[in-house]
């Protein structure tokens, strides 16, 4: 290992992160960056096969991982996968917020039942874990959710339920960043466009509709689980964007405007 890699694989080191939804797709490829770094990592999901593979190939990387069963939309699961964080690692520095169910479809088309698990996925959830891990986060803490750019989107067809829940997310981000940044925690909001399972599956299944789509981001690609997006995280919960919070960062190839 060369000295560079050395020390970037040290920004990280003595924080503990937990990653939801982190079997697969982008909240793997974080949870890979976040290991790479230094952190370790919690990282958890609703398939115990999925994280426990995750667990190991950071383990055979040389880094430190440990699997948790759990279902975001379940409180006592958020409550029980914070305290084995905090009860494994010492602490709990690092929370990221991925798993999300989405409601995707037209307004007549998404049902109650879809909307509901959207927002209990996503902004209650997220909502849940920051207040669940707000008491280890003080003094040196770093929240990073995951949004969408759905809502700059020049056509909304399709996307304003999906939309909807994404900005909530950023709304409590932003409150977590204004109420608790005097102590010292910082919450930011990434909106990646990602190659994840979801989006590979759209690749194949609708390609000339996923071909249109790419042809708008000016980078000309659809980004990286972890050499893309993870990095970006990695850096945000790093001392080095210390003076960063309340943001909302796409990640996204220069796609959309976030004014």
């Amino acid at each position: 290992m060369s000295n560079s890699t050395q020390e970037a694989a040290q920004t990280l080191a003595g924080k503990s992160a937990i990653v939801t939804g982190a079997g697969q797709g982008v909240g793997q490829g974080i949870a890979f960056s976040l290991a790479k770094h230094g952190a370790k990592v919690a990282v958890m999901g609703r398939t115990v096969a999925k994280v426990e593979q995750t667990a190991k190939l950071i383990q055979e990387r040389g880094g430190v991982a440990l699997p948790l069963e759990g279902d975001v939309k379940v409180l006592a699961d958020l409550q029980r996968c914070v305290d084995a964080t905090v009860a494994e690692f010492g602490g709990l520095q690092i929370v990221v917020n991925n798993a999300q169910q989405v409601p995707l479809g037209a307004l007549n088309a998404v049902t109650e039942e879809a909307l509901d698990d959207g927002w209990t996925s996503g902004p209650l959830a997220t909502f849940r874990l920051m207040k669940i891990a707000y008491p280890y986060l003080k003094g040196d803490g770093a929240i990073i959710n995951l949004a969408s750019t759905a809502a700059r989107r020049w056509d909304a067809t399709n996307y304003s339920a999906y939309a909807a829940i994404k900005e909530a997310t950023r709304a409590f981000t932003r409150g977590a960043a204004s109420e608790w940044g005097p102590d010292n925690i910082r919450a930011n909001v990434i909106l990646p466009h990602a190659k994840s399972p979801g989006l590979e599956w759209w690749i194949e299944n609708k390609p000339e509709e996923a071909a249109a789509f790419i042809k708008t981001i000016p980078a000309g690609r659809v980004g990286d689980c972890e050499d893309d997006i993870g990095e970006v995280v990695a850096f945000l919960c790093s001392n080095a964007a210390s003076y960063v919070s309340g943001q909302s960062i796409a990640v996204d190839g220069g796609q959309a405007y976030m004014p």
